[in-house]
């Protein structure tokens, strides 16, 4: 009888062929031919983004589905690689358990943790002494320019100020990131009066950049916290669209559409 384990393998050697079918020269895809790893960014983004929504939805076989889609991209990307004698699959998973194993060593080693915070401390540190390895540096910029690089905008923003402080580049307390904040605003409206579109962006940044800092300090998630309100206003709106009754919204008065909105939010609440 097959072990799970195989069954894992064999589907997961599936794939692997199905996708260097696809990039056959002879007989392939044209599309999938057609392909570079910088024209898949934006499906490892979007599949990416679809992975969290499915999770956040808990449904089980829409989570299964996009991973499928996710996992496609790993494959895809590492396919191309190894056309182009850069690195293959195996490359890729070897060196994700390698980091793992290294990362892990109260599992894999002699380390004793008595918490998750001693884990998470111990993961910080070994990151850490990687990046100085890698860098032959001890400094953090590279470290938080590749976050601005890499992460969304909001988590990017998050990251390098958890970062920072943690290196003592940091308010004495949250009543000076309240001041900050206040200081934002002013120049920020300051901007709309008076200056530049990209002036009023860089100002927009700042104070976008502090709210960020805000919430680190009170402990909150600042994606998740726009992610709720997103959703907030989606269901919000559909209840105002339902309230309509099929007309146009632009056939009601701002006033008519503020107590659509005040009712939708009345009924949605929980």
């Amino acid at each position: 009888m097959t072990s799970p384990h195989m069954e894992t393998l064999d589907a997961l050697q599936r794939l692997i062929e199905v996708v260097a079918k696809l990039r056959s020269p002879e007989d392939g895809c044209p599309w999938d031919l057609a392909q570079t790893p910088e024209t898949l960014i934006p499906y490892v983004l979007e599949e990416a983004y679809e992975v969290v929504d499915a999770i956040r939805q808990g449904e089980p076989e829409a989570i299964a589905d996009e991973l499928g889609d996710l996992l496609l991209q790993v494959v895809l990307q590492a396919r191309i690689a190894s056309e182009a004698k850069q690195f293959d699959l195996a490359t890729v998973a070897d060196q994700i358990s390698e980091k793992l194993i290294r990362r892990h060593p109260h599992v894999f080693g002699d380390v004793t943790v008595t918490s998750v915070t001693e884990v998470h401390q111990n993961w910080e540190q070994i990151k850490a002494a990687e990046e100085v390895e890698k860098s032959q540096t001890q400094t953090l910029s590279p470290r938080l320019r590749r976050y601005g690089r890499s992460l969304p905008p909001i988590t990017a923003a998050l990251k390098i100020s958890q970062k920072a402080a943690s290196v003592g580049f940091e308010w004495e307390n949250v009543e000076g990131v309240w001041e900050k904040f206040q200081e934002e605003l002013r120049e920020f409206r300051q901007a709309i009066d008076e200056e530049s579109q990209a002036r009023q962006q860089e100002e927009l940044g700042d104070l976008l950049f502090t709210i960020v800092n805000l919430a680190r300090w009170y402990g909150l998630d600042p994606d998740a916290a726009l992610q709720g309100t997103n959703q907030r206003f989606v269901e919000r709106f559909s209840q105002v669209e339902a309230l309509s009754e099929g007309r146009s919204l632009t056939d009601y008065t701002s006033q008519e559409l503020e107590i659509f909105w005040q009712q939708a939010k009345a009924k949605l609440v929980k």
